[in-house]
């Protein structure tokens, strides 16, 4: 039971990144935006998105890729985290980013949207 409240559980179709985007709120930083639907049960489920302009198909992947894995990273350190639908949209900026300013910003925004309880922020910051 441990190991699916950890998992990632992504957003895979299009209605559901739709309905975020209509019904959700939203924050920013540089490189990226936090698209999030607050809900009362369901878990965290996110979805990425990587428009054409951060680059060609390889750049793209990795992009993806480097999110999710700063995702995995973030559910494994704050497992407490509220029951919400995210898109995480990457900008143009994003592909020349490392991963330590990926996972800034995602850890940011998350907080900014009141996404990570405090008691896990507390546990996050000790490790």
């Amino acid at each position: 039971m441990e190991k699916k409240k950890n998992k990632l559980v992504t957003l895979k179709k299009n209605k559901e990144f739709t309905f975020v985007y209509h019904r959700g709120k939203s924050c920013a930083t540089r490189r990226m935006v936090l698209v999030y639907f607050k809900n009362k049960y369901g878990g965290l489920r996110s979805g990425f998105s990587v428009s054409k302009k951060v680059g060609g198909a390889v750049v793209r992947n990795k992009v993806r890729r480097r999110m999710k894995e700063c995702m995995r990273e973030i559910l494994k350190t704050h497992p407490d985290t509220s029951h919400a639908s995210l898109v995480f949209v990457a900008r143009e900026t994003l592909g020349d980013a490392s991963y330590a300013e990926l996972s800034r910003d995602m850890r940011y925004l998350l907080k900014k949207a009141g996404l990570l309880t405090e008691r896990s922020q507390k546990d996050g910051a000790a490790h």
